[in-house]
Formats: structure tokens, C-alpha cells, sequence
């Protein structure tokens, strides 16, 4: 006789399974996030006696299925469309992630107005803004603040799912943005708002209305102390697009990063700026990252960095202060602080430019974080330029990886980098030895550190 199949514990934040209960998942480290789940009967005899349910549509071949049902619809900001793909697909549900005070309920309030906006002589654009966490007049201040008042935009403070459906039923938008689903409380289902199982179950919920109506969804998600989506890791696998809205309270900056896109790619990022009037897409922002004056001044480098696959220049600013202190101090700020102090050795090893007995203050300008390699070269010639009172050359942009021998290793994407300094207005360029020429520019090619610094030594 076959013994019966035993039940199985599942972690809602990771899948993980386990035989029995645990209090920690020892997968992902959650504590008390492992539910029971049913065996699941598999037998041919049980499947043969299950009843078979007639589907209400027969399966087509993929070449029959209409394509116009996925057309791609643009939100009317080029910035959220760039991340997304060229738009919102029909049918669709976005998770819009980001620190709390970031911007996430500004911007999606803004989609919404946007999107109500093209209806104008249309008349089909409708869109229903659902708010969990604030009254109806506190949106409402919000839209006139921002010059969000749209006809077509419709508004509603509810917290309970069933009465969002009935909204949906009743307007029929042709966009709902639900603000946040960690808020939303669905009946019938066991657990507070923003627990697993209520977190879950609404968005399993919304999803399914989404597939069904052929409605884009857009949630706003609140995130951990780590910078993960807040709730299990599920709601991340349910929907179609998850994005992630960054930035520094100290900064009027900020990046929207696609990490999940099942219609796009991932490596795009959108830029934005805060203001006192709303949050306004960015479309050129290479020009917040740099310092606008008629003379470079010494201690300052100029490079392009990659974004995912847009490229920015940036302004890397360096200050060699002396000292008597044994340890001088070494402040990096919006670069990879681990890799200024090599950087700084291998000046120090390769090109005698000493800074055992100095302070060396490192940091970009408007609040851009740069982290990838390609930036080395910049850094080393901003210090070295501060270090002997000497400028770069002007209209001069520099990239290259510098190594532990001194040598200048090659960046990829540099034809694209290039290419964007020279829009610019960049006439110079300090690039690793390799075969690459722009038309209009000067490319300077090097091998070594000792030979990036002889242009500014003389």
C-alpha cells in the first residue's frame, strides 16, 4: 500500500520547502514566513477521475492571436517610456518600488494626469487613481500643486479591494494606479495589510483583473531597510515590470531602474528632477552633472560614465590638502570607495605622486554616483592636477581603467561615450590605446599613467 503523500512547508518570501515547520527559512533568513501546503495528487487514477473543465475559448495558433491587443500605449512622459520599453502594454501590471518620500505617489499621480490628458478629443483615456494611505483632499492638494487636474482622472480613497473592484466596474478606466498594495486589504484572507498573505493575495488579485480586462496596472510598493520590494518575494515573479525609483533625500535627483521587464530590456534608466511644482523628467541630464564655466579649474576631470546603457558625463572634483596627521584622511564621495585609495597607491608607486602625507577629498558634482571601473583615469588626473596647480586642457574628457602596474586598460561602450561628449560639445578625449576615432575630435590615446599625466605636467 502507498503511503500518503505528507504535507510541505513553503516560505512565502523565497519558495523555499522544507518537511516541517521551521522558525527561519535557511534559504533567505526570514523568521516565521513558512505556511502549510497541501500535497498535490498526481496519480493517473485521481486525474482520471477528476472532472474536466471546458475551456471558454479554444486555444489559437500563435500567428491568429490579434496583435493589436498588445499595442504599446505611451504614458505622455518619454522618460518612464524609456524605462519601460516605449510604454504601458495593455493588460499589464508595474510595480513602482522606492524609499518613502521619494516621489513614487508624485510621479504615478502625474502618469495618471498625463495619461487623462491625451483623452482630450478621444474621449477613451480614463484613468482611476486609488489612495491607501491619504485622503481624497490630500491628493487633490497634491494635483493642484503639480498642475495635475484632469477631467478625465478619477479619484478614490479606498483601502478595501472588493470596493476597488467596483469602482473598476462602474468607470471602466483605461488606467487604475492602486498607491500602495502594502496598504490594500483584500476579504477573506487571513493577515494584516502589507503581511504576506494580504500583500500576496492583492496582488495575485489585481493581476488577475489586469490579464482578464486587458487594464494596465500600476502599484506603488514600499521597500525594506535594504532596498528590497517590501513583502514576499512573489509579488516580484506576479507582475510584469518591476521598477525602482532612487534617490537622495539630500538630491532633487532621480533614476527610475527597470529590474524586472517582460516586454523590455533592463539596462535602460530614466532620469528625473524634483521641484517644488512636481517631479519633471529629465531628458539631457549630463548637464546636471557638471559645473558650468568658462575655465577648467585644477583638481577637476571630466568623464563619461554608462548608466545601464545611457551614457553621462560627469565632473570628478579632487582636494589635496597637507597635513601632520599619520593618517591622513580620505573622503569619497559618489564614487567607489575602495577604488580611489588604489587609485591613489598607484599614483603614488608608478608616478611619484605621493599622498602619504597629504588628505585627499574625492567626490562628483550634482550627486551622480559613478561605480564602475572606467572612471580610474578621471580620478587620477583630477588629484594629480590638484597636487601640481596645473588644469586639464579645455573640452577635455578622460575614461580608462587604471591598474595595479600603471597601465590604462580599455572601457567598453567607449565609441557611445565619445560619441556623447562630442553632442556636448567636447573637442578632447583621453582614452586607452586602442583603434577608435570620432569625427571632429581629437582623441589622445595612452598607455600607462605616466603618459595621461604628461599632458598635464608638460
Amino acid at each position: 500500500m502507498a503511503k500518503a503523500k505528507r504535507s510541505t512547508h513553503v516560505c512565502g518570501e523565497c519558495g523555499y520547502e522544507a518537511p516541517k515547520w521551521l522558525g527561519r527559512c535557511p534559504e533567505c533568513g526570514a523568521w516565521g514566513s513558512f505556511e502549510e501546503h497541501a500535497p498535490i495528487i498526481t496519480s493517473a487514477s485521481n486525474r482520471k477521475a477528476s472532472a474536466s473543465i471546458t475551456p471558454s475559448s479554444p486555444a489559437l495558433k500563435i500567428t491568429q492571436v490579434d496583435p493589436t491587443k498588445s499595442t504599446v500605449q505611451t504614458t505622455g512622459i518619454g522618460e518612464l517610456d524609456r524605462v519601460l520599453g516605449s510604454g504601458i502594454v495593455p493588460g499589464s501590471v508595474v510595480l513602482l518600488a522606492g524609499e518613502p518620500g521619494v516621489g513614487k505617489s508624485t510621479l504615478l499621480l502625474e502618469v495618471a494626469a498625463k495619461w487623462a490628458q491625451q483623452a482630450e478629443g478621444k474621449g477613451t483615456r480614463t484613468a482611476l487613481y486609488v489612495t491607501a494611505e491619504e485622503s481624497a483632499g490630500q491628493v487633490r492638494m497634491r494635483a493642484e500643486r503639480t498642475g495635475a487636474l484632469q477631467e478625465s482622472l478619477f479619484l478614490a480613497a479606498e483601502s478595501q479591494l472588493d470596493i476597488v473592484f467596483g469602482h473598476v466596474d462602474s468607470l471602466k478606466p483605461s488606467l487604475l494606479i492602486v498607491d500602495s498594495v502594502q496598504t490594500m486589504h483584500a476579504n477573506g484572507v487571513e493577515g494584516v495589510p502589507g503581511g504576506v498573505a494580504q500583500s500576496r493575495a492583492v496582488t495575485a488579485a489585481l493581476t488577475s483583473l489586469a490579464k482578464e480586462s486587458g487594464i494596465p496596472v500600476l502599484l506603488v510598493g514600499h521597500v525594506t531597510k535594504d532596498g528590497n520590494v517590501a513583502g514576499p518575494r512573489t509579488l516580484e515573479h506576479l507582475v510584469d515590470v518591476v521598477l525602482n525609483f532612487e534617490g537622495d533625500r539630500h538630491s532633487s535627483l532621480r533614476m527610475l531602474r527597470g529590474i524586472k521587464n517582460r516586454f523590455g530590456a533592463t539596462d535602460e534608466v530614466g532620469c528625473f528632477e524634483q521641484q517644488h511644482d512636481g517631479i519633471h523628467e529629465v531628458p539631457d541630464p549630463s548637464g546636471l552633472f557638471l559645473s558650468h564655466r568658462d575655465a577648467t579649474p585644477d583638481g577637476t576631470a571630466v568623464t563619461v560614465a554608462m548608466d545601464g546603457v545611457r551614457p553621462m558625463l560627469a565632473e570628478v572634483q579632487s582636494l589635496v590638502v597637507p597635513t601632520e596627521s599619520k593618517n591622513p584622511r580620505r573622503a569619497v564621495t559618489g564614487l567607489d570607495a575602495t577604488r580611489v585609495p588604489m587609485v591613489l597607491a598607484v599614483l603614488s608607486a608608478r608616478a611619484r605622486k605621493r599622498t602619504h602625507d597629504k588628505e585627499v577629498y574625492v567626490a562628483t558634482v550634482g550627486g551622480v554616483k559613478v561605480g564602475e571601473p572606467a572612471v580610474d583615469m578621471a580620478i587620477a588626473l583630477a588629484t594629480a592636477s590638484a597636487m601640481t596647480g596645473r588644469p586639464l586642457p579645455q573640452r577635455t574628457v578622460v575614461m580608462g581603467e587604471v591598474g595595479l602596474a600603471g597601465e590604462i586598460r580599455a572601457v567598453p561602450n567607449l565609441q557611445r561615450r565619445l560619441a556623447e561628449a562630442k553632442r556636448l560639445g567636447y573637442r578632447q578625449a583621453i582614452v586607452p590605446n586602442t583603434e577608435i576615432s570620432i569625427p571632429g575630435m581629437k582623441i589622445v590615446q595612452v598607455s600607462t599613467i605616466n603618459e595621461a599625466l604628461s599632458l598635464i605636467d608638460g
